[in-house]
């Protein structure tokens, strides 16, 4: 459905996007993870056709987007971070507008409206005023203005963030929906867990360079340390922490600006007594110590040497 190659972008003399090549299989819902400012807008952009990349090129089914915009613009729904909806009209009237921009009659915009509300569970809202309805139902909306024209491919940009639980779980419930339909996902996000649980396949983005990419078996395969110990210290002693580095069965130390510390193990094996007794003849306070299973989350951590949400 989709596959970039050799993808960049510069905004002035700031490379954004740095040679950016993967591919995503008609039907699958594909993850793309890394934090703020990691590319991933610009990538969605260029995807789009909204932003002009400057070398590689970009297929939709088979057909280049450079040279075939108007036709792939139509197989394509957007669900951008912002809310894109007017705020004065009812959910009913946003929704037909948005069809008719995709060329729907007005009756097909209407009745199609109608399937959309009762896809995003707000049939009984169909009237009401957008500026009265909470964030997670905003974006509920958002997400169905993205549907109206029935896309091949629905790309997601970070369609969860600032809502309530209940609407969250609703949106990762429709688009895990609609994907076992057959729609081809994009789904981009700083949440590990959503994209653990939507998605296939991951890419795993940052600083505009593609750093990691496959199945989430594939990712957990790379990890170097299949357990982490995660401590919560008073100080980072610079001595403490060289000597954690030699801990038997210690893979690596990544230590967070915030007093954390995450100890990468080759295995469940018994370090956490030499980890106190360490900290104890250097004088460092553990205030936390977690024993937990490596993730996404971890892969990230080692990677690139932060974490997603900084």
């Amino acid at each position: 459905m989709l596959t970039l190659l050799n993808v960049k972008k510069s905004f002035d003399s700031r490379e954004v996007v740095k040679g950016v090549s993967l591919q995503v299989e008609k039907g699958e819902s594909f993850g793309l993870l890394g934090p703020n400012g990691a590319g991933k807008s610009t990538l969605i952009s260029m995807i789009c056709g909204l932003v002009p990349f400057e070398t590689g090129d970009i297929w939709i089914d088979g057909k280049l987007v450079s040279k075939n915009l108007k036709e792939i613009k139509q197989m394509i729904g957007v669900v951008p971070q912002d809310i894109a909806l007017y705020p004065t009209m009812s959910a009913l009237d946003n929704l037909v507008f948005w069809g008719r921009m995709y060329g729907l009659s007005g009756k097909d915009a209407r009745s199609r409206a109608k399937e959309i509300l009762e896809i995003v569970g707000l049939t009984e809202r169909a009237k009401g005023r957008i500026e009265t309805f909470s964030g997670g139902m905003k974006r509920r909306i958002n997400i169905g203005a993205a549907l109206m024209h029935r896309p091949k491919l629905l790309i997601m940009d970070e369609p969860t963030v600032g809502i309530d639980p209940q609407s969250r779980n609703h949106i990762l419930e429709t688009v895990k929906s609609l994907n076992e339909k057959g729609m081809t996902v994009i789904y981009t996000s700083h949440y590990m867990e959503e994209v653990e649980y939507l998605c296939k396949r991951i890419a795993i983005i940052d600083d505009g360079k593609l750093i990691a990419s496959g199945t989430k078996k594939d990712l957990n395969n790379r990890l170097a340390g299949g357990t982490v110990l995660k401590l919560t210290v008073d100080s980072l002693h610079p001595l403490f922490i060289e000597q954690l580095k030699k801990l038997h069965g210690v893979e690596k130390v990544i230590v967070q600006p915030t007093y954390e510390i995450d100890i990468h193990l080759h295995s469940k094996m018994e370090i956490v007594a030499g980890v106190i007794l360490l900290a104890s003849q250097q004088g460092v306070h553990i205030q936390s110590m977690q024993l937990q299973e490596a993730n996404l989350e971890t892969l990230f951590l080692q990677l690139t040497g932060r974490s997603l949400r900084e």
